[in-house]
């Protein structure tokens, strides 16, 4: 727990540092040198990133394909599955309710009164293979290989789930020592991980740095209205999500919320849910989850249970409509946002997904597509407030069903600095 805290103040400061030295370098340098600084401290952000995602498909595959394997029966599977599709898609429901519910109390979009464009305009963002065939086809890997290559975690979830439910109908006799094996894998990647994790920090610093050199302070308090709603839609679905949570946890979620900042915050400053993978599947073992729950349940997460990107997506596309004065019907309003969840699924791994799903779902609707040209400039800080939510939902769902289904670590010590002792 030590070394965890400290994790968390170097994080702390170092985004300060960033902060910091982005504002001093906007307001006190040429655009030549921003620009140098900015092209040159992402590096840090870039090799951080990069080390991350080198661990990510092993680690996926391995840890789902062993909790799978452990979970045994066909049967088993398939529940456990059933009940994470279930609550997935009932978070990503009430998540895009949170975010209508704020948006239209607040109309931050309201006043701007923007004539709508007569031209198309376009938004550098590749929303191709957005129709259900599309998804559906890039849903399944033409190799594993090339799956583990590109990072493509839904694909990689796909070959695991057939992977891990082709070696369970085998029988525990067989399988394993390939299980013992892909075990081992999984526990070297997350010990990796805590390596990888030094670099976080530097990361950071680098990230808000250049994105705070390149905007300024300023850009803050020109959308200091949609933030502020934002981020109260947020704030407001951690709640909820906390109540639901408490439900089934009890007093346990608070400790479960105070073991999940680490991945939170990493998610945060880094606009990257992916960089706490690792971490967060680390922490929900040692608080007491099931480790075949945990390697099972997180991965399906990261591909369907975006509750940030739920927010961000109905409450963003309703600004834009406010912003245009255009008036959508309750019933326009809801096919919207259920396209937008669908939409969603699955996109994980695409730059900026949830702007991609905008672009893709908003002309449907008569909404401008260029209004997302307004969000692109603050769309850095957005991102990090729905990565960090989507950590946090996911870490509550694993959590969740780990109780439902009995398969919770009742060896777990809770003091401060005790590592949990494996069922």
């Amino acid at each position: 727990m030590a070394n965890a805290n400290k994790l968390t103040l170097f994080i702390v400061i170092f985004m300060l540092a960033g902060i910091l030295s982005g504002a001093a370098i906007h307001s006190y340098t040429s655009q030549e040198t921003i620009a140098a600084w900015s092209d040159n401290i992402t590096l840090l952000t870039d090799i951080f990133l990069r080390l991350i995602k080198m661990v990510i498909a092993p680690l996926v595959f391995s840890t789902l394909t062993v909790g799978i394997m452990r979970l045994g029966e066909t049967a088993t599977i398939g529940r456990v599955g059933g009940k994470a599709m279930i609550w997935f898609i009932s978070s990503s429901v009430l998540s895009i309710l949170v975010g209508l519910f704020i948006v239209m109390i607040e109309q931050p979009g309201g006043g701007l009164n923007l004539a709508i464009p007569t031209e198309s305009v376009d938004t550098g963002l590749a929303v191709g293979g957005m129709s259900l065939k599309g998804f559906l086809s890039h849903t399944i890997p033409t190799s594993i290989a090339g799956a583990m290559a590109d990072n493509e975690i839904l694909q990689i979830v796909v070959f695991s789930l057939f992977f891990g439910i082709g070696g369970a109908s085998l029988g525990e006799k067989f399988n394993a020592p390939l299980v013992a094996a892909l075990d081992v894998v999984s526990h070297i990647m997350l010990k990796v991980t805590g390596y990888v994790m030094y670099v976080a920090p530097l990361a950071i610093f680098a990230a808000i740095s250049s994105v705070i050199a390149n905007e300024g302070l300023g850009i803050l308090l020109h959308y200091a209205s949609f933030i502020g709603g934002y981020y109260a839609a947020i704030l407001m679905t951690c709640l909820v999500l906390l109540a639901v949570g408490y439900v089934v946890l009890k007093k346990e979620v608070f400790r479960l919320l105070s073991m999940l900042k680490d991945p939170v915050l990493v998610a945060f400053t880094t606009s990257s849910s992916e960089a706490a993978y690792p971490k967060t599947l680390e922490q929900l073992t040692k608080f007491g989850c099931s480790r075949n729950i945990v390697s099972f349940v997180l991965p399906i997460g990261y591909s369907f249970n975006l509750v940030g990107s739920m927010v961000y997506c109905s409450f963003a596309s309703m600004f834009i409509a406010q912003a245009y004065n255009i008036h959508l019907s309750f019933a326009e309003i809801s096919v919207l946002m259920l396209t937008l969840m669908l939409a969603s699924k699955g996109i994980a791994g695409v730059p900026r997904s949830a702007l991609v799903v905008l672009a893709a779902t908003i002309p449907s609707f008569n909404i401008p597509v260029a209004g997302i040209l307004l969000l692109m400039g603050i769309d850095h800080f957005l991102d990090m407030g729905r990565s960090a939510i989507n950590v946090l939902g996911n870490g509550i769902a694993t959590a969740m069903l780990a109780q439902d289904e009995g398969q919770m670590n009742e060896d777990v010590v809770h003091e401060t600095g005790t590592e949990q002792v494996e069922a």
